[in-house]
């Protein structure tokens, strides 16, 4: 389960780029909670991991970090769990909660600094400018985005040059046939996005839904886009038979075998982010047999 919670709470991001926007920064901080995986990321990143004292469950890399105390999934959090590890700073994607949980732990007076989610290159830049702020550390965010920065210029000179955008359908869970697939404003259909590929239900709706045979079916995706196997049955089932199925069989996907998976961290978006979709965008390309546009 912990490998598939990857999708914090109060401050705007900070950007060398952006309009001026003030953050409270803790470079005394030694006792971090870190949560959110792409937060997490970006602290070991920064050279500043040794500073974190607990991290949350969709915090899984770098590998050390699962070496330190678990206090919960990033939605699912306790006052009491996260206090219990002495925090002096905590570190949280805006997304984190449930609401009242935050709202416990601001009256404890714990500083805390929430990282803007989203899913785009911006996002991602801005948020680690926040995190060095956060930290007191901006001169070394700052080189890290502009490495980061490069990653994504990379990339789009990689989109720039390759042939058409495949379709791309994702599926986050078949569910006995029925299949769960990424609308809009979701991580799946960031990366795909970043990859430079086109989403086929992006302009149907916003978030994961399942839906119809019929449905699916008239999207004609070129390929089928799933996470790397995670173990969890609802997520990896029936995955070999997966273009097999009637939605899928009939479409350009199915009838070419055109099937690519993708990290879940991929959809975390955080510092490795023009990584991921580079990669995907690579494998996509060759899933249809064209250009991508890499030497």
């Amino acid at each position: 389960m912990k490998h598939l919670l990857l999708s914090a709470a109060l401050l705007l991001p900070l950007s060398a780029h952006a309009e001026s926007v003030s953050a409270a920064s803790y470079p005394e901080a030694t006792s971090i909670v870190s949560i959110g995986g792409p937060v997490t990321e970006i602290i070991y990143a920064l050279g500043q991991g040794a500073r974190i004292v607990a991290r949350d469950t969709t915090s899984l890399y770098p590998e050390e970090v699962n070496d330190l105390p678990d206090v919960g999934y990033m939605r699912q959090l306790s006052a009491e769990g996260v206090l219990s590890v002495g925090p002096d700073l905590i570190v949280t994607r805006d997304t984190a909660g449930p609401p009242e949980v935050l709202d416990q732990l601001r009256k404890a007076a714990i500083p805390m600094v929430a990282v803007k989610d989203g899913f785009s290159e911006s996002a991602v830049i801005d948020a680690i400018h926040t995190v060095g702020a956060a930290l007191g550390v901006p001169e070394r965010s700052d080189t890290f985005a502009a490495e980061v920065q490069e990653q994504f210029d990379s990339l789009h000179q990689s989109i720039e040059s390759a042939g058409t955008p495949p379709r791309v359908l994702f599926i986050l869970s078949n569910q006995g046939g029925r299949l769960n697939v990424a609308g809009a404003a979701t991580g799946a259909d960031g990366i795909i996005t970043l990859a430079g590929a086109e989403n086929v239900m992006a302009s149907e709706y916003q978030g994961y839904k399942i839906m119809s045979d019929e449905a699916i079916i008239a999207t004609a995706p070129d390929v089928v886009l799933m996470m790397e196997p995670t173990g969890e049955a609802e997520h990896d089932g029936n995955r070999a038979d997966i273009l097999d199925l009637p939605a899928l069989s009939h479409t350009p996907a199915g009838q070419n075998g055109a099937f690519v998976e993708v990290s879940p961290a991929a959809l975390g978006f955080g510092p490795r982010t023009a990584l991921f979709a580079q990669e995907l965008h690579d494998a996509l390309w060759s899933a249809t047999g064209t250009d991508a546009g890499t030497e």
